[in-house]
């Protein structure tokens, strides 16, 4: 053990002779540990939400998506969409014709966005494993079949195997001139619920699944697809597979995986986290202030010791580096002990759900808080709070021993 460590150690262990000092450094040790407590548990019940939005987000959208530049819809012929289905990792090639239509049912009516999909989409998507009543069942003809989302159904009082009153849809008829008559105007059809899925609250509330050829039908069977929705196999979302992807699209389409289907709020999550890091360090950084009295205090207190040290041979840096450890000391200390609290607190969220979300009706998707705890949020925690502390440490110290360590003071 080196000679200033040695010595800065024995300061923090040993009962200073004034209680004022004791209480201090007490303090200090407390402000640190609390505050890098407070940063474990927000960044972990942020990145718990995250998580959170991301596996809903996953569960509807798929692995990549294809889309045009220009325009809304895009063509890719039979061939084109065969050699994809044939990439190695791919699991499903599914294409989607979607747009704005009108609903009525019985009193009620309301604007959704039909999502035009294979009838095969809710086995490829997942989402037959998500329905909260029925089943995902698209079945074109005079009576076509379709699954709305939950919030549709609730607003527009859907009943699932209703017959007897379907459900009427109205979609407006390109280049349709007069808007007065409703056959003139509109496109429409009639349909019958066949299941209501349940996904988040986004998608619930807007889409309703119809079968492409009901769509295109809607559409005065206009060729092409809005996009083109590519599912992978589990470990084949790498960039190899997207680079063939590409390579097989025509010219003028996008393809764009989860996050950047997504990305503005995958952003907006990201930067509303490392904000509340920004403001949750700057706590700390006041909180620290402590460490500056606790060492002025103790410098004032050991006077004649540095006197005593610098006269048995001790160099200005060694007496420097006693005080600078002793505010490390104070900080490594805070920080060990604020992680492992933090630590604590995170699997107990996690464990037994202590702080909840409230909503006893079952209004939310989870019951408490989410909580995903990660090595790096622990580590540049650590790595900011030593920094803090030996700021913290390093301004009385190069201030107040820069006085003590004067041959003119130590000769008084």
């Amino acid at each position: 053990m080196s000679f200033p460590l040695y010595i800065a150690r024995r300061y923090f262990f040993a009962k200073k002779s004034h209680n004022i000092i004791n209480m201090i450094s007490g303090i200090s040790f407390l402000g640190v540990s609390v505050g890098t407590m407070a940063l474990i548990v927000v960044l972990s019940v942020f990145n718990g939400f995250e998580s959170l939005v991301i596996n809903l987000f996953n569960s509807f959208n798929a692995d990549y998506q294809v889309t045009t530049e220009k325009g809304k819809t895009f063509v890719i012929n039979e061939s084109a969409l065969a050699r994809l289905s044939r990439v190695e990792g791919v699991l499903s090639v599914s294409p989607v014709l979607e747009e704005k239509a009108l609903i009525r049912y019985r009193s009620k009516q309301m604007i959704v966005n039909l999502k035009g999909v294979p009838a095969d989409y809710g086995v490829r998507s997942g989402l037959d494993s998500m329905l909260v009543d029925g089943q995902f069942r698209l079945q074109p003809g005079s009576l076509a079949t379709v699954v709305p989302g939950y919030g549709v159904g609730t607003q527009a009082d859907l009943i699932i195997n209703d017959f007897q009153n379907p459900v009427e849809i109205y979609l407006p008829r390109a280049g349709s001139g007069s808007m007065t008559v409703l056959s003139g105007a509109f496109n429409s059809a009639r349909v019958v619920v066949s299941g209501v899925f349940s996904v988040q609250q986004e998608f619930d509330g807007k889409i309703v699944f119809v079968p492409f050829a009901l769509m295109r039908d809607l559409l005065d069977g206009k060729e092409g697809m809005t996009s083109l929705e590519i599912r992978m196999k589990k470990g084949f979302q790498s960039q190899q597979s997207r680079k063939a992807i590409q390579e097989l699209l025509p010219g003028g389409l996008l393809l764009k995986n989860r996050f950047e289907q997504e990305e503005m709020l995958f952003k907006v999550m990201r930067s509303e986290k490392w904000a509340i890091f920004s403001i949750l360090t700057f706590i700390l950084l006041i909180a620290t202030f402590n460490v500056i009295g606790s060492l002025t205090m103790l410098i004032l207190e050991k006077k004649k010791d540095i006197a005593v040290l610098f006269s048995l041979g001790a160099t200005r840096k060694e007496i420097r580096n006693i005080f600078l450890a002793e505010g490390w000391i104070i900080s490594l200390a805070g920080a060990l002990s604020g992680l492992l609290l933090g630590g604590i607190l995170g699997w107990l969220q996690q464990r037994y759900g202590l702080v909840s979300l409230g909503g006893a009706d079952g209004g939310f998707l989870i019951s408490a808080y989410p909580v995903k705890m990660k090595t790096l949020d622990f580590l540049y925690t650590f790595i900011t709070v030593l920094a803090i502390g030996y700021l913290a440490a390093w301004i009385p110290v190069h201030r107040i021993t820069q006085k003590y360590l004067d041959k003119r003071s130590l000769s008084s």
